[in-house]
């Protein structure tokens, strides 16, 4: 109860002016009207970084130890460019799914582009993105190493990006048409956020549209359904795994729901559904430490707001 209570009190601060907040320990973008919808956490190096939506493939970064709260251009912008889901590997490379752009960038810490990969198929929207290991069969290596593995939010396939000797590629690691049901129109995001499980075996997607949790095992390319005992994650964006607790950010229900897995991730039940603010729209989330830093995107509100809010939240969950 005393996490429940600690999560709770830091979203009401949430909708308070950053003036009225004991510590503010949110980051703040550079100028208004800018939708933002990843974050990728690079804890050795100390800093974040934030993909926008409507800034054609800007990258932001910010310093985790720093006090200056205000993220900064990583990446400027390139005509053609989008960004969605982020994350890192334990080299420092950034891997980022471009949505409709259709592929995925990939930086080194330094900011220099080691790739650019589509996929070449029509309607496809990249969304977001976790690394796993390297081929099914593979000895469990969990994150930060091995392949990168993107969801597809309009076309019934997971993309991987790996990298041999320095030559990188995108395939079609699987085809999921025949087990997750997608729905039209291709404007609907279906399969989103992405995560692994700590041994490297299965990794974890949502399905937003149907509100299902799938789970797919890596070494026989299975697809079942987490049964969640009737329970629907309707409009999950963003996940966050932490040993066998799962954190689901459901956007446009505007809420962050908790999740208990069982042993082998076949099952869960919610524990705790956690509201958010009805003026915010929080699309995904990254750990650090006891802290979820939660993107708040603005999506569904006007972008013409006349001073930059805060975007990166703070929340106390662990």
């Amino acid at each position: 109860m005393r996490k429940m209570s600690v999560l709770l009190v830091a979203l009401a601060l949430l909708a308070l002016p950053a003036s009225a907040q004991a510590r503010d320990r949110n980051f703040d973008l550079p100028q208004a009207g800018v939708y933002i919808e990843g974050i990728g956490v690079d804890e050795h190096a100390g800093v974040l970084y934030v993909s926008a939506t409507n800034q054609s493939g800007t990258i932001y970064r910010g310093h985790l130890g720093s006090r200056d709260r205000t993220l900064e251009v990583w990446q400027p912008p390139t005509a053609g460019n989008d960004g969605r889901g982020i994350e890192v590997d334990r080299f420092g490379r950034v891997f980022v799914a471009g949505g409709p752009a259709a592929e995925v960038r990939v930086f080194d810490r330094r900011g220099t582009l080691l790739a650019e990969l589509p996929t070449g198929a029509a309607g496809s929207y990249l969304n977001d993105v976790w690394i796993g290991p390297e081929r099914s069969g593979d000895e469990p290596s969990g994150r930060g190493s091995g392949a990168a593995y993107v969801t597809d939010s309009s076309l019934p396939v997971i993309w991987r990006v790996s990298n041999h000797f320095g030559h990188w590629r995108i395939d079609r690691f699987l085809d999921v048409s025949g087990t997750i049901a997608y729905t039209p129109p291709l404007t609907d995001f279906d399969l989103g956020g992405i995560t692994i499980s700590p041994n490297g075996r299965y990794l974890l997607t949502t399905q937003g549209t149907t509100g299902q949790l799938w789970r797919v095992d890596l070494w026989t390319r299975r697809i079942s359904e987490v049964d969640l005992g009737g329970t629907r994650v309707t409009n999950a964006d963003g996940i966050v795994l932490r040993g066998h607790t799962l954190y689901v950010v459901q956007n446009f229900t505007r809420q962050i729901s908790k999740i208990q897995l069982g042993r082998r991730f076949e099952r869960g039940r919610v524990v705790q559904v956690m509201p958010t603010p009805a003026d915010r729209t929080f699309t995904t989330a990254k750990p650090v430490g006891r802290t979820l830093l939660a993107v708040d995107s603005k999506f569904g509100f006007p972008a013409t707001a006349a001073v930059a809010e805060d975007r990166i939240v703070a929340i106390e969950a662990f």
